[in-house]
């Protein structure tokens, strides 16, 4: 039984919804977690502890001049985005909201992640920080900077 139960939580982990937004430790509940609850995945409390944001899901790929990093936010307006860099770490922060649903009884199902994500990224490579743009269109969030041009081979004397 173990064993279909990792079949089904790599499943869960395959959709790309899901990955998208959430990590691996938040997308994966068991059956006992689900079993005999009316609360919706935003009001769940599973470990006793406050709901962690979503990972926001990125592609980061260079160029031979500069470096980008891309990420799905689609339906996040952009007074909602918070994007900043200090000591090489960008931090992506954001909030997905479903719309108004006060008058929502009951979920018969519910997929989608709702509520904030972030998530902060060592760069692979030195980049221009004062240069850095960020760009939202068509719902992907692009950010790309210059890269630091660097000697590839720097002697050392030995002495």
């Amino acid at each position: 039984m173990a064993r279909g139960s990792q079949q089904q939580d790599d499943l869960l982990m395959g959709d790309d919804i899901t990955s998208a937004f959430l990590s691996e430790d938040e997308a994966v509940t068991t059956n006992d977690d689900a079993a005999g609850s009316d609360a919706s995945a935003d009001d769940q409390d599973w470990d006793g502890e406050e709901p962690v944001a979503g990972q926001l899901a990125v592609d980061v790929y260079e160029t031979k001049e500069k470096l980008y990093v891309k990420g799905r936010v689609a339906g996040v307006n952009k007074a909602d985005l918070d994007v900043s860099i200090s000591d090489n770490t960008l931090t992506i922060k954001g909030t997905l909201s479903s719309g108004a649903e006060d008058d929502v009884e009951n979920y018969f199902l519910q997929e989608c992640y709702w509520g904030e994500f972030s998530r902060s990224i060592v760069l692979p490579v030195p980049v221009k920080e004062e240069e850095i743009e960020a760009v939202l269109k068509d719902g992907v969030l692009t950010i790309s900077s210059p890269k630091v041009k660097q000697d590839t081979v720097k002697k050392i004397p030995v002495m």
